[in-house]
């Protein structure tokens, strides 16, 4: 009932961030592992895999607070980076690198999550009916 679309993208935005934040802590956990490569979560992954699969998949909407299909396979994970090689074993983490994303990563998620509150505060406001 109190839902809205920007709640919805609200939690998607900290979904995502919550994958690429679990990337950059699995490559700084493996930085010294022989041949490891690096992990990435790219939003733009997810938004070509929805656009891949809506052809193959529509779904008819009766309401507007249903859900839309197809939804984000997966949502937002992970993946390789067989490319790079950083170090002379094999492994292709930069821990510099790592360490500007996890930076760069925690600004995004601490914007969102106060979009969110902000948002949920103006619900309270208008429950209590402006008081």
């Amino acid at each position: 009932m109190f839902t809205t679309s920007s709640i919805g993208a609200l939690e998607e935005a900290i979904r995502f961030s919550t994958a690429k934040q679990k990337a950059i802590s699995s490559n700084l956990a493996n930085v010294d592992t022989p041949n490891y490569k690096e992990q990435s979560v790219s939003f733009n992954r997810v938004l070509e895999q929805t656009e891949a699969n809506a052809s193959v998949f529509q779904s008819k909407q009766t309401d507007e607070r249903h859900l839309h299909f197809p939804l984000p396979s997966g949502y937002p994970h992970a993946s390789h980076n067989k490319q790079g090689q950083y170090n002379h074993n094999g492994n292709s983490v930069d821990v510099d690198k790592q360490m500007t994303e996890m930076a760069e990563n925690q600004l995004y998620y601490n914007a969102v999550v106060d979009r969110m509150t902000s948002s949920f505060q103006s619900l309270e406001t208008a429950i209590r009916g402006g008081r």
